[in-house]
């Protein structure tokens, strides 16, 4: 059996998350925690035939009460092309809450500011094990709505400039995620390939390139997503 480590330790540690690269103009401010507006000309009904997900609510860095970043982050002027699954190493809370998942937001920011020395949270987004997806690096959820760009990142060493990261609260090296988590997990997935035309097919787990546990179970269970993935997609 694995052994955890300190939630502290592990969110410090490069070995788990990359170092942030060359500073840029940062993006505008992302919308609230609200869904898009549908696409001109489109209606709920052919949207649904056409097989589009619709967003989730994902909480931008101004309504969990992030602090601004230390630097202006960098835009990359190309689509990501895969999704990095991470878990953060941090206990396995009962706190389900939306208030928790803005907290736990906020822990992640000050330990990556402070702990870490980065400009800012180094995922670019955060599920809650209530299920709950909060914005992870400021500018992520505007780049993700326009689909045409990324944020730079500073969550897998090697593919911050190309891969979007995705941290799921909670240590699952030897229990399994909670189920709302697991689900909002697969929509997030979804969307973001929806949205920047990642194949399922490009959905990673940390270790598949770094040496680490991250992120867990989670890892094992990547057959299981990608097939979910296709399936909201249609």
């Amino acid at each position: 059996m694995s052994v955890p480590v300190s939630r502290r330790s592990v969110l410090r540690g490069a070995v788990l998350l990359g170092t942030a690269g060359a500073l840029a103009p940062a993006l505008p401010g992302g919308p609230a925690a609200v869904a898009a507006p549908p696409t001109t000309g489109s209606t709920p009904a052919t949207a649904a035939a056409l097989g589009r997900v619709d967003q989730p609510v994902i909480a931008n860095c101004a309504t969990w009460g992030a602090r601004p970043p230390s630097s202006p982050v960098s835009v990359v002027p190309s689509r990501p092309n895969k999704i990095i699954v991470h878990h953060t190493a941090f206990p396995n809370s009962t706190d389900y809450s939306l208030a928790h998942a803005y907290a736990n937001s906020r822990e992640i920011q000050d330990l990556h500011m402070d702990g870490n020395g980065w400009l800012d949270s180094g995922q670019h987004f955060t599920n809650s094990r209530g299920g709950q997806l909060t914005e992870g690096r400021h500018g992520s959820l505007y780049a993700l709505l326009h689909g045409q760009t990324m944020v730079q990142g500073a969550h897998c060493v090697g593919q911050n400039s190309q891969a979007i990261g995705i941290e799921n609260d909670g240590i699952y090296v030897d229990v399994q995620p909670p189920q709302a988590l697991w689900d909002s997990l697969v929509v997030f997935c979804a969307f973001t390939c929806q949205q920047y035309g990642i194949p399922a097919s490009q959905i990673y787990g940390h270790k598949d390139f770094a040496s680490t546990q991250c992120p867990g179970l989670l890892h094992d269970r990547l057959p299981e997503l990608r097939s979910a993935v296709v399936a909201r997609l249609g």
